[in-house]
């Protein structure tokens, strides 16, 4: 099974923040972990981004793990694209009334929900209330279209160098539950 791990625009390298940790515990499981720098990354443009993933899976045996604008790219592959787990951490649906997010095209059309939930044996949320960037509404209301797992968090910020988050052990326990019952 392969994993790929996305993570947000701002140009966050995949060497920073808890993405190597994550990499790094599921090689040691077994997985192969696809693990690069997104192209586009300083808007993380679904034009972009979309054919990069498509390119890198070409499997339905797939665990998407994504952060912030790479949690939202997740979501809409699963609109068309199949996957067995997806881990969505800092997630949101709306543009946050930001121009650049605006830009992304990821927010140009209505979700479909119904496919997300269809398409992704599992989905799995991380948000936090102190987020310095997504209202908590945001992915609680993921969250209730997707029937998703959820985990709510007082202070772990947007999950990246807002708080130093250089390790992720809870997204390692999700996928080897996931792995276990598979």
């Amino acid at each position: 099974m392969k994993a790929i791990i996305i993570p947000g625009n701002g140009n966050t390298p995949i060497s920073d923040n808890w993405f190597p940790y994550v990499k790094r515990r599921l090689l040691a499981r077994g997985l192969e972990v696809i693990a690069e720098d997104m192209p586009d990354p300083e808007l993380a443009r679904k034009s972009y981004w979309l054919p990069f993933i498509e390119k890198k899976l070409k499997t339905e045996e797939a665990i998407l793990i994504g952060h912030s604008s790479g949690a939202v790219a997740i979501m809409r592959y699963l609109e068309e694209h199949k996957a067995k787990l997806a881990i969505l951490v800092g997630v949101c649906y709306t543009d946050l009334g930001l121009e650049s997010e605006k830009k992304s095209g990821y927010y140009d059309e209505p979700w479909n929900w119904e496919a997300i939930k269809k398409n992704a044996k599992k989905i799995c949320i991380f948000a936090s209330k102190n987020d310095p960037y997504i209202s908590i509404s945001e992915p609680r209301h993921i969250k209730d279209q997707l029937e998703a797992e959820y985990h709510e968090y007082n202070d772990e910020g947007h999950f990246g160098s807002d708080v130093n988050k250089t390790e992720f052990p809870e997204i390692v326990m999700v996928v080897e539950n996931f792995l276990r019952k598979e």
